[in-house]
């Protein structure tokens, strides 16, 4: 069985113009890294030209389906019937996107099948984190 989740999702920039850029996007999920989700965007769809990618708790997709969370960097809310907006703050400035939430809800339909709700500390390894925090400060 895979640990490794991948899910292509539709996002829309929300944008000053009315129109707005449907850009594509990523969700990825570890069983290696229980807590969290990662969501990419490829370079040609960045600024900046590059990859960028943002990680954040899946407790917040898991909530933010349904109500408004977040008070980070990252916040995520329902908007509308099927849509979930997901804002990422940075020092830079602040990217709205709009992701369609049965999309998101099948993307953590499948993380919770790999790694339930509450059983995240089991795929924890606390020997390997801890070693490879004591190489970095090396």
């Amino acid at each position: 069985m895979s640990t490794v989740i991948e899910q292509a999702v539709e996002a829309r920039l929300v944008a000053a113009e009315p129109r707005m850029p449907t850009i594509p996007a990523t969700l990825h999920y570890d069983r290696r890294d229980p807590f969290a989700v990662r969501m990419s965007f490829p370079a040609p769809a960045t600024l900046e030209g590059i990859e960028v990618y943002w990680t954040f708790a899946r407790d917040l997709l898991v909530h933010g389906v349904e109500r408004a969370v977040g008070d980070g960097d990252v916040r995520v809310r329902p908007y509308g019937f099927d849509r979930t907006v997901v804002e990422f703050h940075a020092p830079e400035g602040t990217a709205i996107v709009h992701i369609r939430t049965g999309d998101l809800r099948r993307f953590l339909h499948r993380t919770m099948a790999l790694v339930p709700a509450g059983q995240e500390s089991r795929h924890v390894d606390l020997d390997q984190d801890l070693a490879e925090l004591m190489r970095d400060a090396c």
